[in-house]
């Protein structure tokens, strides 16, 4: 039976437009499916919206919209994202959808009071609107949400509350055995000194604070607040309501991948959740970093907000890629900026992988007639020591990459390798070779073409458009298993990466 996997990003919330650090998340997602997809593994990719609570109504009010007509308007373009990212999700989740989420909050709902563990409560608190989250005192810096710089709102009201306190030691048991993984590591000694003061959590609103969202059964005083909303969404997507295929097929989620700003919620109140209702919990949560804008964080106050489509239609899509893959560490903080993305581009991309292949198609176009016969035979003793050098494309090392979320660290090494690749260039200089002795000139263009068969191969997870450009160019793509034994056309095309 083929291995499975499932991977989630978070649900965006639908109160402001996409900017760069969610596209950065996706685009991390589709890294990890794309990966494991050429593994060959059976993979399922979601993502969808997050579209209610009071941040959402006061947003669409602010904008004199109605609020479903505001969600749908904004929805509309968090769904148009991964296709302008070249991001293959397989499906897409809204909250407000009726027919395929509401059955699964509802029954999820119904199942944690069928154990017991929802009350009913009267609760004062500090309401961080930004957060959609009661916070405590103890969190706040000067009296603000260290998040959103916001004061919150002082709230007394009667809530449903969810007993998470009764499953905190064995959270923290799944957390510290890594049945439940979290990466990186210094996330999780951070959810595991938060699991001591963890405290039971509001899971409803009153109605009349909030009537956008999913009412309580049994209860039309109260609205579903979004632990229970937002966070069944993982498994409402796959049917489990009424014990779809999907679910059974795909759950429990191999990976959530989330920012840092979620992580409490996803590491311990979903766990919590799932635990009550008897449902396996994930196997891992990766955590990324918030993407600054020429070191500030982005603020739609300070005006800016990276739009990652306008980026696109500037660079293209695999430029914005492979910056916000490789400038920015998959586990920390980082700085977007166009002079960076620049250097980045014109460094990397033009003068690196685009230089590569414009030099090797124009050795075989000009003096091989743009043909090469992909034969093992013709393989120098040299080349295949070469070849079996540790450090050169070493496949345990990058899936160790993957498989600890550093993305950025196997394109450093992929690029490390690049370098190694202008070593042999300069060490055989093909360029004399075709003069002296051209069969020899030939295994050199053999041992090249391997090289750029590799980097394609390795880079299709990551930049899947110039990976598919590179096999066409070189003639990779057949349905034949496999290279050896065929004359490829290599066949000149257009630069590459032209600079910038």
């Amino acid at each position: 039976m083929k291995n499975k996997f499932y991977i989630t990003t978070s649900i965006a919330y639908t109160n402001a437009e996409p900017h760069i650090g969610y596209a950065m998340e996706l685009i991390q997602a589709d890294v990890l499916a794309r990966y494991h997809r050429l593994k060959g593994e059976e993979t399922w990719f979601l993502t969808g919206t997050d579209e209610h609570g009071i941040k959402i109504a006061r947003a669409a009010a602010a904008a004199n919209k109605d609020t479903k007509a505001f969600v749908d308007e904004l929805a509309a373009k968090f769904e148009a994202l991964p296709a302008a990212l070249n991001v293959a999700n397989d499906d897409f989740i809204r909250t407000s959808d009726q027919t395929r989420h509401w059955p699964t909050a509802i029954k999820l709902w119904e199942v944690l009071q069928a154990k017991g563990d929802l009350y009913k409560k009267n609760y004062e608190g500090l309401y961080c609107v930004g957060h959609e989250a009661f916070i405590k005192k103890s969190e706040l810096v000067d009296g603000l949400c260290p998040i959103h710089k916001t004061k919150p709102e002082v709230v007394a009201e009667e809530n449903w509350f969810f007993k998470l306190s009764k499953y905190t030691g064995e959270i923290k048991k799944r957390i510290e055995n890594d049945e439940l993984k979290i990466l990186p590591v210094t996330r999780k000694k951070e959810i595991l000194n938060l699991l001591d003061d963890a405290e039971d959590v509001s899971v409803s609103r009153p109605s009349k604070q909030l009537s956008w969202g999913i009412p309580v059964p049994n209860d039309p005083s109260q609205t579903m607040y979004v632990w229970v909303d937002a966070l069944s969404n993982y498994i409402s997507a796959l049917g489990w309501d009424h014990d779809g295929g999907d679910f059974k097929k795909f759950w429990p989620a191999d990976v959530h991948l989330i920012g840092k700003d979620i992580l409490r919620f996803h590491a311990i109140i979903w766990p919590a959740i799932l635990l009550s209702a008897e449902i396996e919990l994930p196997k891992a949560i990766y955590v990324h970093g918030f993407v600054t804008a020429n070191g500030e964080k982005m603020s739609k106050s300070i005006g800016n907000v990276v739009d990652p489509v306008a980026m696109v239609e500037k660079y293209g899509t695999d430029v914005v890629r492979y910056f916000l893959l490789r400038e920015i560490p998959s586990d920390e903080d980082g700085d977007f900026s166009e002079e960076k993305l620049i250097a980045r581009y014109n460094g990397d991309l033009a003068n690196g992988l685009g230089n590569l292949v414009q030099r090797v198609v124009t050795l075989i176009s000009n003096n091989l007639d743009g043909e090469i016969l992909f034969d093992s035979n013709d393989i120098r003793e040299e080349d295949k020591k070469f070849l079996d050098l540790r450090d050169y494309f070493d496949l345990d090392k990058i899936d160790n990459y993957i498989n600890n979320f550093q993305l950025h660290k196997v394109l450093e090494y992929i690029w490390f390798n690049l370098a190694f690749i202008d070593y042999y260039i300069n060490e055989k200089q093909p360029w004399a070779e075709v003069k002296n002795n051209k069969e020899e000139f030939k295994k050199t263009m053999l041992m090249l073409v391997r090289m750029i068969y590799r980097i394609s191969s390795l880079l299709w997870p990551f930049m899947p458009e110039t990976a598919d450009k590179i096999s066409e160019i070189f003639d990779f793509k057949k349905e034949s298993a496999g290279l050896e034994g065929r004359r490829l056309k290599v066949r000149k095309s257009g630069v590459l990466f032209p600079r910038l």
